[in-house]
């Protein structure tokens, strides 16, 4: 399998959503496309398709296109979607408890299978598959679930201990949700999502100079269009 250190995280987001848009074709019956009807019927880029799947493999044939399955599963594995990745959210407030609820995160290779706060409030109400236990029991929570993934989803002040204290109980990498940024601790990788920061870029774009320069929402799938 091809290994997909340093890949741009751009290239991986278009890889998902390539991804998508095959199962999609597979509901749907198709059975064979080519990357310039891929890109007419999902408003891609043909020409990015081509160089993005170039660089894993040589998925396609001239003149006959993608056989949608085995392309849809060939990406599939690339992504690590073809093994299960059992999560654990640290922090079961308002967003942590959606999260727990969110279909993304309990579907297909995902699932939610433990959940951790320091609230008595919270610790030991039941959520169906698992009930929440103390943070405090962490190395614990994380042996006993056997969770790959950890989710942050707590205050800015309580981001770097928790993230840290994921990373002792041998969580192997962490979605943080907090709105503060985390030094990262090599060999665990870390991705931060923070709505607000979308949000303020919508604004920026809505604001008058944001239309005075002609500005536009940033968007993964338009990275190295040729102009």
């Amino acid at each position: 399998m091809p290994d997909l250190e340093g890949v741009s995280p751009l290239i991986l987001n278009r890889l998902s959503v390539y991804l998508r848009c095959l199962r999609h074709l597979q509901e749907t019956g198709v059975e064979r496309i080519s990357s310039q009807q891929l890109a007419d019927r999902f408003l891609l880029s043909a020409s990015q398709i081509r160089k993005d799947l170039a660089q894993f493999g040589d998925f396609g044939i001239r003149g006959v296109g993608y056989e949608v399955a085995v392309l849809a599963d060939h990406l599939n594995s690339l992504l690590g979607l073809d093994r299960s990745h059992p999560l654990l959210i640290v922090g079961m407030g308002n967003l942590g408890s959606a999260l727990s609820r969110y279909l993304g995160f309990n579907h297909g290779a995902f699932k939610v299978v433990a959940a951790v706060d320091r609230d008595p409030e919270k610790v030991g109400r039941d959520m169906g598959d698992f009930v929440i236990r103390h943070v405090d029991d962490l190395p614990a929570v994380v042996r006993d679930s056997g969770a790959e993934i950890g989710v942050l989803a707590v205050p800015a002040s309580a981001a770097q201990e928790n993230y840290e204290a994921l990373v002792r109980a041998g969580i192997r990498a962490v979605l943080n949700f907090a709105p503060a940024r985390v030094k990262r601790i090599q060999g665990v990788p870390l991705k931060n999502v923070d709505l607000r920061i979308n949000l303020e870029e919508v604004a920026f774009v809505l604001g008058p100079q944001g239309r005075g320069r002609g500005a536009s929402l940033a968007d993964p799938l338009d990275d190295d269009l040729p102009t």
